[in-house]
Protein backbone atom coordinates (compact mmCIF):
# COMPACT_ATOMS: atom_id res chain seq x y z
CA UNK A 1 0.00 0.00 0.00
CA UNK A 2 1.32 3.43 -0.97
CA UNK A 3 0.51 6.77 0.67
CA UNK A 4 -1.77 7.86 -2.17
CA UNK A 5 -4.06 4.95 -1.29
CA UNK A 6 -4.81 6.44 2.15
CA UNK A 7 -7.81 8.75 2.05
CA UNK A 8 -8.59 9.65 5.66
CA UNK A 9 -9.47 12.69 7.74
CA UNK A 10 -6.35 13.02 9.89
CA UNK A 11 -7.46 16.41 11.26
CA UNK A 12 -10.32 14.70 13.05
CA UNK A 13 -8.06 11.96 14.42
CA UNK A 14 -5.54 14.49 15.73
CA UNK A 15 -8.13 16.82 17.26
CA UNK A 16 -9.84 14.08 19.25
CA UNK A 17 -6.49 13.03 20.74
CA UNK A 18 -5.29 16.45 21.92
CA UNK A 19 -4.92 15.28 25.52
CA UNK A 20 -2.82 12.29 24.46
CA UNK A 21 -0.58 14.54 22.35
CA UNK A 22 -0.18 16.83 25.38
CA UNK A 23 0.83 13.85 27.53
CA UNK A 24 3.17 12.77 24.75
CA UNK A 25 4.98 16.12 24.95
CA UNK A 26 5.43 15.78 28.72
CA UNK A 27 6.63 12.22 28.19
CA UNK A 28 9.12 13.43 25.54
CA UNK A 29 10.48 16.24 27.72
CA UNK A 30 11.09 14.06 30.76
CA UNK A 31 12.63 11.11 28.90
CA UNK A 32 14.84 13.28 26.69
CA UNK A 33 16.16 15.16 29.73
CA UNK A 34 16.91 11.90 31.53
CA UNK A 35 18.46 10.48 28.37
CA UNK A 36 20.81 13.44 27.92
CA UNK A 37 22.01 13.17 31.52
CA UNK A 38 22.40 9.37 31.53
CA UNK A 39 24.03 9.19 28.10
CA UNK A 40 26.40 12.14 28.62
CA UNK A 41 29.44 9.82 29.08
CA UNK A 42 28.64 8.24 25.69
CA UNK A 43 28.38 11.74 24.19
CA UNK A 44 31.93 12.42 25.35
CA UNK A 45 33.39 9.10 24.18
CA UNK A 46 31.77 9.34 20.74
CA UNK A 47 32.86 12.97 20.36
CA UNK A 48 36.50 12.06 21.06
CA UNK A 49 36.33 9.17 18.59
CA UNK A 50 34.87 11.30 15.80
CA UNK A 51 37.52 14.01 16.26
CA UNK A 52 40.26 11.37 16.23
CA UNK A 53 38.84 9.55 13.20
CA UNK A 54 38.41 12.46 10.78
CA UNK A 55 38.72 16.21 10.50
CA UNK A 56 35.63 18.28 11.09
CA UNK A 57 32.99 19.08 13.71
CA UNK A 58 31.61 16.43 16.03
CA UNK A 59 28.00 17.48 15.49
CA UNK A 60 26.36 17.50 12.06
CA UNK A 61 23.63 20.11 11.61
CA UNK A 62 21.06 20.06 8.84
CA UNK A 63 17.82 21.85 8.05
CA UNK A 64 14.81 19.54 8.19
CA UNK A 65 11.08 20.13 7.85
CA UNK A 66 8.98 19.65 10.96
CA UNK A 67 5.38 19.98 12.06
CA UNK A 68 3.32 22.35 9.95
CA UNK A 69 6.07 22.55 7.33
CA UNK A 70 8.30 24.64 9.63
CA UNK A 71 12.04 24.26 9.19
CA UNK A 72 14.34 23.49 12.11
CA UNK A 73 17.94 22.41 12.66
CA UNK A 74 18.46 18.73 13.40
CA UNK A 75 21.50 17.54 15.36
CA UNK A 76 23.36 14.28 14.76
CA UNK A 77 26.85 12.96 15.35
CA UNK A 78 28.80 13.49 12.12
CA UNK A 79 29.14 10.20 10.23
CA UNK A 80 30.48 11.54 6.92
CA UNK A 81 33.45 13.49 5.70
CA UNK A 82 33.20 17.28 5.85
CA UNK A 83 31.09 18.87 3.08
CA UNK A 84 29.70 15.46 2.15
CA UNK A 85 26.48 17.03 0.88
CA UNK A 86 28.44 18.95 -1.76
CA UNK A 87 30.13 15.80 -3.03
CA UNK A 88 26.95 13.99 -4.07
CA UNK A 89 23.61 15.31 -5.24
CA UNK A 90 20.42 13.54 -4.24
CA UNK A 91 18.89 11.58 -7.08
CA UNK A 92 15.25 12.59 -6.73
CA UNK A 93 12.84 11.76 -9.54
CA UNK A 94 9.76 13.90 -8.91
CA UNK A 95 7.76 11.58 -11.16
CA UNK A 96 8.73 8.55 -9.07
CA UNK A 97 8.94 10.04 -5.59
CA UNK A 98 7.41 6.98 -3.93
CA UNK A 99 10.51 4.90 -4.76
CA UNK A 100 13.02 7.44 -3.45
CA UNK A 101 15.41 6.05 -0.79
CA UNK A 102 17.34 8.65 1.21
CA UNK A 103 20.24 6.48 2.42
CA UNK A 104 22.55 4.24 0.45
CA UNK A 105 24.35 1.09 1.59
CA UNK A 106 27.41 1.95 -0.54
CA UNK A 107 28.38 5.50 0.32
CA UNK A 108 32.10 6.28 0.27
CA UNK A 109 31.49 9.53 2.15
CA UNK A 110 30.85 7.65 5.40
CA UNK A 111 33.78 7.63 7.85
CA UNK A 112 34.98 4.56 9.79
CA UNK A 113 33.49 5.84 13.01
CA UNK A 114 30.39 6.93 11.11
CA UNK A 115 29.76 3.41 9.80
CA UNK A 116 29.64 2.08 13.36
CA UNK A 117 27.55 4.97 14.64
CA UNK A 118 25.00 4.42 11.87
CA UNK A 119 24.94 0.68 12.41
CA UNK A 120 24.18 1.13 16.10
CA UNK A 121 22.07 4.31 15.62
CA UNK A 122 24.31 6.13 18.10
CA UNK A 123 24.52 8.98 15.57
CA UNK A 124 20.91 9.81 16.50
CA UNK A 125 21.60 10.50 20.20
CA UNK A 126 22.06 14.30 19.82
CA UNK A 127 18.46 14.47 18.60
CA UNK A 128 17.46 14.16 22.25
CA UNK A 129 18.29 17.88 22.32
CA UNK A 130 15.77 18.41 19.50
CA UNK A 131 13.18 16.49 21.53
CA UNK A 132 13.91 18.58 24.62
CA UNK A 133 13.48 21.76 22.56
CA UNK A 134 10.16 20.52 21.22
CA UNK A 135 10.87 20.48 17.48
CA UNK A 136 11.09 16.67 17.56
CA UNK A 137 9.47 13.84 19.48
CA UNK A 138 10.81 10.46 20.53
CA UNK A 139 8.30 8.84 18.18
CA UNK A 140 6.87 10.20 14.95
CA UNK A 141 7.53 10.49 11.21
CA UNK A 142 11.19 11.08 10.41
CA UNK A 143 11.83 14.76 9.52
CA UNK A 144 12.47 15.16 5.82
CA UNK A 145 14.86 17.49 3.98
CA UNK A 146 13.32 20.55 2.24
CA UNK A 147 14.31 19.36 -1.27
CA UNK A 148 12.10 16.30 -0.88
CA UNK A 149 9.23 18.06 0.91
CA UNK A 150 8.83 20.58 -1.89
CA UNK A 151 7.93 17.66 -4.16
CA UNK A 152 5.31 16.25 -1.77
CA UNK A 153 1.83 15.52 -3.03
CA UNK A 154 -1.12 16.57 -0.87
CA UNK A 155 -1.27 13.06 0.56
CA UNK A 156 2.44 12.97 1.42
CA UNK A 157 2.20 16.39 3.10
CA UNK A 158 -0.12 14.89 5.72
CA UNK A 159 2.90 13.48 7.54
CA UNK A 160 3.77 17.08 8.47
CA UNK A 161 0.66 17.32 10.65
CA UNK A 162 2.49 16.00 13.72
CA UNK A 163 5.89 16.53 15.33
CA UNK A 164 8.59 14.39 13.65
CA UNK A 165 10.37 11.75 15.69
CA UNK A 166 13.72 10.08 16.29
CA UNK A 167 12.06 6.74 15.59
CA UNK A 168 8.70 5.73 14.25
CA UNK A 169 6.51 3.00 12.82
CA UNK A 170 8.41 3.14 9.51
CA UNK A 171 11.78 2.82 11.23
CA UNK A 172 10.84 -0.32 13.17
CA UNK A 173 9.42 -1.73 9.94
CA UNK A 174 12.54 -1.29 7.84
CA UNK A 175 14.58 1.68 9.14
CA UNK A 176 16.70 3.38 6.44
CA UNK A 177 16.19 1.00 3.56
CA UNK A 178 12.50 1.38 2.66
CA UNK A 179 11.14 3.57 -0.12
CA UNK A 180 9.54 6.94 0.63
CA UNK A 181 6.11 5.79 -0.51
CA UNK A 182 6.07 2.95 2.03
CA UNK A 183 7.55 5.21 4.70
CA UNK A 184 4.78 7.77 4.25
CA UNK A 185 2.15 5.02 4.38
CA UNK A 186 3.54 3.86 7.72
CA UNK A 187 3.63 7.46 8.95
CA UNK A 188 0.02 8.17 8.03
CA UNK A 189 -1.05 4.91 9.64
CA UNK A 190 0.80 5.97 12.79
CA UNK A 191 -0.86 9.39 12.86
CA UNK A 192 -4.33 7.91 12.43
CA UNK A 193 -3.83 5.26 15.13
CA UNK A 194 -1.62 7.24 17.53
CA UNK A 195 -1.78 6.47 21.23
CA UNK A 196 0.67 6.67 24.13
CA UNK A 197 0.67 2.87 24.26
CA UNK A 198 1.59 2.75 20.56
CA UNK A 199 4.54 5.08 21.20
CA UNK A 200 5.79 2.87 24.03
CA UNK A 201 5.47 -0.19 21.81
CA UNK A 202 7.46 1.49 19.01
CA UNK A 203 10.19 2.55 21.46
CA UNK A 204 10.62 -1.05 22.64
CA UNK A 205 10.66 -2.31 19.05
CA UNK A 206 13.29 0.33 18.23
CA UNK A 207 15.59 -1.03 20.93
CA UNK A 208 15.30 -4.56 19.50
CA UNK A 209 15.81 -3.29 15.93
CA UNK A 210 18.97 -1.44 16.96
CA UNK A 211 20.39 -4.52 18.70
CA UNK A 212 19.75 -6.59 15.58
CA UNK A 213 21.08 -3.76 13.35
CA UNK A 214 18.15 -4.13 10.98
CA UNK A 215 18.07 -1.81 7.98
CA UNK A 216 20.82 0.45 9.33
CA UNK A 217 23.80 1.65 7.27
Amino acid sequence: MQAEDIKIDLDRDINRKKIQFFIKRIFDFILSLIGIVVLSPIFLIVAIWIRHDSKGPVIFKQIRVGKGGNNFTIYKFRTMIVNAEKKRELDIDKNDLKNFVFQSKSDNRVTKSGAFLRKTSLDEIPQLVNVLMGNMSLVGPRPEIPDVVKLYTESYAQRLMVTPGITGLAQVSGRGEIELGKTVSYDLTYIKNFSIFMDIKILFKTVFSVFKSEGAF
